[in-house]
C-alpha cells in the first residue's frame, strides 16, 4: 500500500492561489536543481534510474502524526549562506515518506547547517548527494542503491515494529547505516516515545471510575480486555492469551480468538487504530488490558501500553524487555513475564479484581507527584520533537536535519584534513551496532520450540523469516563489499555464502 505525503498545515491556505503557489513551486524546485546536470555521474549512471516505490503503510505513529514544515526557520546557530548550488544533498530512498510539500525538492536550514533534500532518485550518484536516508519497513536488501558510493552515508529510519523488516536485527546489515533513528534508547535519534504525546496524556483522569467498572463486573463484563485484528505475529500472542482464558475470562474482540462482538456502531475497524472517543471509552470500561506488542524487542513500546494508561486501566504487558524503565513509576504495570505461567497470572489478576484498594494502588501515577521515574521525566522534556505539537519539529524532520548537520560536520573535516593533513584528523567512521536495532530470534508465546508439532504455523513463518533475512543481510553486505551494481546478484552472493559456509570457510 502507498504511504501518501504526510499534510502540512497551511495547505488549505494554498487552495485561493493555486495558480501562484504552483508556478513558485516549479521555479522553487528549478533554481534547487540548476546545478544538477553539472554534477560529474557514475560511468554507468544510466543504468541506474530507479523506479520509484512508495514506502509499505505499516500502524505507525506516523499515520496519526500532523505534519508541518516552517521553511523559514533558521537554528540558532546556522549561519550557512551557501546557495543552493553548493549545499550537500540528502535523497530520500523511501520518496512516499519525503516530510515535505510541495514538490519533491526542499532547503532545509538546520540547527547549524543547511542542505538540499529531495526524493528524487536520478541524483543517487551525484558526488553532492552525501547520504540516502531509508525508511526500515522499505528497506529490501534486493532493492538497495548500487554500487554504494565511497563519498555517501546511510541513514535509517525506523520506528516500525521489529516483525516489519527483521533484516535490520542481523549485525551485517544494521553495519551498513551511519546515522539511526528507530525505537531503541541507543540509536542516534532515538524515537522511543514516539506514541506518548505528552506527560498530560498520561495525567488524564480515568475515563471510567473504579465503581462503575465494579458495577458492570456484576452486570457480568470480563475483567480482561484482548482487543487484536492481527493474528499470527512474531509474538506469538495469541498463543498465551488462549492458555491465559483457561483461568480467567477474557472478552477477546476483533480477529483474533474472538469471542465476543463490538456493537455495530463501533465495528468499523479504523476506529481502533485511532482514538475514536466511544471507541475510547468502549474499551475503557475494562479493568485490565492484554496489551502484547506484535513483535518482542528493547525499547519497542507502542500505543497498547500508552492508551490503557492514558484511559485508567492496568495494562497486563508483554514486549519490551525494559519496559519498566519508561514507566511513570514503579507500580502502573503487570507485566506478564514476571509469572511463571497463564495460570499464576489469572490468580493474581482475580486477586486485584476483588481487591479495590490493591487495584487503585495501580492508578496512582493519575496524580503528578506519583510519577517518580526520572529518565521517562527527562526524555519527555529534553526530546527536541513533538508529537502532533506544531511548536516542534515532528521527527522525521528532526531526524532528517540531524543527518544534514553531521553530514556538513564530516564534509567539513574532510576538506579540512585533505587542505593540512598534518593539522587535522579525517572525519572517524561512523558505523551503527547491534544496539541500535537488534531484535532476538521470535519464540513461542505459551511452551517451548520444541514441543510445537511441525506443521504448526507460526513455526513455519516466523523462525525461518528470522533466518533467511541473516541470508539477506549477509549477501547484501557481500554485494558491497564486492562493489557489485546489480542489486539482483544478491541472490548468487548469498548461494555463494551458503556453500562457502557448508564447506567451512564462513
Amino acid at each position: 500500500m502507498m504511504l501518501p505525503p504526510p499534510k502540512m498545515a497551511g495547505r488549505r491556505r494554498l487552495l485561493p492561489c493555486v495558480c501562484l503557489g504552483l508556478f513558485a513551486v516549479l521555479c522553487w524546485v528549478w533554481v534547487s536543481f540548476a546545478s544538477f546536470p553539472d554534477e560529474q555521474l557514475h560511468p554507468n549512471a544510466s543504468s541506474f534510474d530507479a523506479v520509484n516505490r512508495g514506502a509499505f503503510q505499516p500502524q505507525s505513529a506516523l499515520s496519526d502524526m500532523e505534519f508541518a514544515s516552517v521553511a523559514s526557520y533558521r537554528g540558532p546557530g546556522n549561519s550557512d549562506r551557501r546557495s543552493n548550488k553548493e549545499l550537500p544533498i540528502l535523497l530520500w530512498w523511501s520518496g512516499g515518506l519525503f516530510p515535505h510539500f510541495p514538490g519533491d525538492t526542499e532547503r532545509i536550514d538546520c540547527a547549524t547547517s543547511s542542505c538540499l533534500v529531495t526524493s528524487n532518485r536520478k541524483v543517487q550518484l551525484y558526488k553532492r548527494t552525501a547520504s540516502i536516508i531509508f525508511y526500515g519497513t522499505d528497506f529490501r536488501a534486493y532493492e538497495a542503491p548500487l554500487p554504494r558510493l565511497h563519498h555517501q552515508t546511510w541513514a535509517l529510519f525506523h520506528e516500525e515494529s521489529p516483525m516489519n523488516n527483521y533484516i535490520l536485527s542481523h549485525g551485517p546489515a544494521i553495519r551498513l547505516f551511519n546515522y539511526t533513528a528507530t525505537f531503541r534508547r541507543e540509536s542516534d535519534y532515538p524515537l522511543t516515545l514516539q506514541w506518548l504525546p505528552s506527560l498530560e496524556y498520561l495525567l488524564e483522569p480515568v475515563a471510567v471510575a473504579l465503581e462503575e467498572k465494579n458495577r458492570l463486573r456484576r452486570e457480568g463484563l470480563a475483567p480482561v480486555l484482548y482487543m487484536q485484528s492481527h493474528c499470527d505475529v512474531p509474538s506469538d500472542r495469541d498463543r498465551y492469551v488462549q492458555e491465559l482464558m483457561k483461568y480467567i475470562q477474557v472478552d477477546s474482540y476483533g480477529k483474533c480468538l474472538n469471542n465476543k462482538q463490538l456493537p455495530e456502531h463501533l465495528e468499523d475497524t479504523a476506529t481502533a487504530t485511532g482514538e475514536e472517543p466511544g471507541f475510547m471509552n468502549f474499551v475503557a470500561r475494562y479493568k485490565f488490558h492484554l496489551a502484547l506488542e506484535n513483535g518482542l524487542c528493547p525499547d519497542y513500546v507502542t500505543e497498547k501500553l500508552w492508551r490503557p494508561l492514558h484511559q485508567g486501566c492496568v495494562p497486563v504487558y508483554r514486549g519490551s524487555s525494559v519496559v519498566s524503565d519508561w514507566m511513570p513509576n514503579g507500580h502502573s504495570v503487570i507485566i506478564i513475564d514476571d509469572f511463571p505461567s497463564p495460570k499464576s497470572l489469572a490468580d493474581f489478576l482475580r486477586r486485584l479484581d476483588e481487591n479495590d484498594d490493591e487495584y487503585v494502588k495501580y492508578l496512582k501515577f493519575k496524580n503528578h507527584r506519583s510519577i517518580t521515574n526520572a529518565r521517562l521525566l527527562e526524555a519527555l522534556e529534553s526530546r527536541e520533537w513533538g508529537v502532533n505539537d506544531m511548536s516542534k519539529p515532528n521527527y522525521l524532520n528532526g531526524f532528517e536535519c540531524y543527518v544534514c548537520d553531521q553530514e556538513n560536520a564530516r564534509l567539513a573535516s574532510e576538506r579540512a584534513y585533505r587542505k593540512s593533513p598534518k593539522k587535522n584528523q579525517p572525519p572517524r567512521p561512523k558505523m551503527a551496532s547491534n544496539s541500535h536495532m537488534g531484535c532476538q530470534l521470535p519464540s513461542p508465546g505459551y511452551g517451548n520450540v520444541q514441543d510445537l508439532p511441525t506443521d504448526d504455523g507460526w513455526l513455519q513463518i516466523w523462525p525461518q523469516d528470522y533466518w533467511q533475512s541473516l541470508d539477506q543481510a549477509e549477501g547484501l553486505e557481500s554485494l558491497i563489499r564486492h562493489n557489485e551494481s546489480d542489486p539482483f546478484l544478491l541472490w548468487k552472493h548469498i548461494q555463494n555464502i551458503a556453500v562457502s559456509r557448508a564447506r567451512g570457510k564462513h
